[in-house]
Formats: structure tokens, sequence, C-alpha cells
């Protein structure tokens, strides 16, 4: 088993800070639709499509909202089309920062995001800068589970390993393409994931000091803001002391 990201419990605390501002039907929306343009309508053919629709589902987002995204992402509906683009550049301490967007104006979103940056002391790098640092995973977060139990599901479902901290959080990892497959399998077991999602994972930390650490949570969270943005990473390593801030 490896040792528990702290990145974990910030993207939750982001998720629901997402939840209290109505952002998160916006970005579901978003997602299903590109899913639905890029890989086609029938779930059961396109896993992301499905993966949207699920997110959704357990959102509480009306069907007939899912639907009405579906139609739009397929073309049958004349309304305003997305794309996905990727931002990335630098924080604190030579921190990454890649963000994901989806946005029907490329000029308006890279604007935004560069002004968030530079506002902080950050800047924008160009493409590919900084997105070698991460790597693409399914991450499943389970709490107060029995870990054995939940290990010996999870390997047999295919999945790559399992993290866990001190206070009952456990992640179970997956390959993206497998991420699917070992959710359901894992649901069949009877282990029902607290949030799961395909992420992007830092394959190293930087350590940051807290006024570095501060400064890229005021980062982070002025990004997850902007209208346009679906998701944030970074590869700072934020202080437990400031991290115990956010939770006081």
């Amino acid at each position: 088993m490896a040792g528990h990201s702290k990145w974990a419990n910030i993207q939750h605390r982001k998720r629901a800070q997402d939840t209290k501002r109505g952002k998160l039907f916006t970005k579901l929306i978003r997602e299903i639709t590109v899913a639905a343009r890029m890989g086609g309508s029938d779930a059961s053919a396109n896993p992301r499509l499905r993966l949207a629709m699920d997110k959704g589902l357990a959102a509480n987002m009306p069907k007939d909202t899912i639907e009405r995204a579906i139609k739009r992402g397929a073309g049958e509906l004349d309304d305003v089309h997305y794309e996905e683009v990727r931002y990335e550049g630098y924080g604190p301490g030579g921190t990454a920062i890649m963000v994901d967007c989806m946005t029907d104006n490329r000029k308006r979103t890279v604007a935004e995001v560069r002004h968030v940056l530079s506002k902080h002391g950050g800047n924008l790098g160009t493409d590919g800068s900084v997105a070698y640092l991460f790597n693409a995973v399914g991450v499943l977060m389970f709490v107060d589970v029995d870990e054995d139990s939940l290990l010996e599901a999870a390997m047999e479902a295919g999945a790559e390993d399992l993290v866990a901290d001190d206070e009952g959080t456990v992640e179970v990892l997956t390959a993206p393409d497998e991420f699917v497959s070992v959710r359901d399998a894992l649901v069949a077991a009877g282990f029902q994931p607290q949030d799961a999602e395909v992420s992007m994972r830092a394959s190293a930390e930087v350590s940051l000091d807290e006024e570095a650490g501060r400064t890229l949570l005021k980062i982070l969270d002025a990004l997850e803001e902007l209208e346009d943005v679906q998701n944030v990473y970074s590869n700072g390593d934020i202080p437990d002391a400031v991290l115990d801030e956010l939770a006081a």
C-alpha cells in the first residue's frame, strides 16, 4: 500500500465548495456534453459519458437535464458548443499547475487563467511545460471500511494500488481505462465509494513552506472560481499546518 496523498482531501474540499456555490451542476453538464460529443450518445459504448452521467445522478441532477446535455453534445440541439482546453503554468516555489477547462471562448478563458496566476506571482507556461509531471489515474475514495476486505476485492477487480491514511480514508487506484470496471466490481462486492473519478496525480511533489502553501491554495481557489474551469491540479506539497487551518 502506498502512502496517502493530501491532495485527495484538498480535492474533496473543493468539490464540497463547488456544491455549496452551485457550480457542480454547471461542471457536470459540460462534462456530459463534451463526453457525448466526443464518444457518442450511447453510454454503454462510451465509458466517459457513463461516468459523467453517474456523477450527475449522484449529485441529484434531474434526468431531463442529463438527457438535454447528451442531446446538446450529440448535436441534436442548436446550442453553445464547448471544447476542452488545458492550460499549464507555475506557482510559488516553482510548483506546477495544470488547469483543465471547457469553454466556448478560448480567448476569454486563457485571459482569466493568466490573470489569476499573475495576480499571485505565478505565470502561464507553454503547452507541455508541466503536463509531463502528471499521470492520469482512476481514484475511488472510501471512508470507514475494512481495509483488508477492500484490498482483496480491489485486487480481484484489477486495481493497481490501495492508499490509506490514519483518519479512516482509503483510496483505490486504477488505470484510467480500468476505472469503470473496477468501480462496478467494488460496488457489486458491497463497497460504495464516497467519491470516484479519473484524476491527475503528480509523479513527484514540491515541498513548500507555510507562506508558499497559503499562496498556492489562494491560486487554486481563484482558478476553481472561474466559470470555465473544470479541474485544477498541482504538485505542491502543502504543509499540514496550512491544511489544518482549512479544517479549523
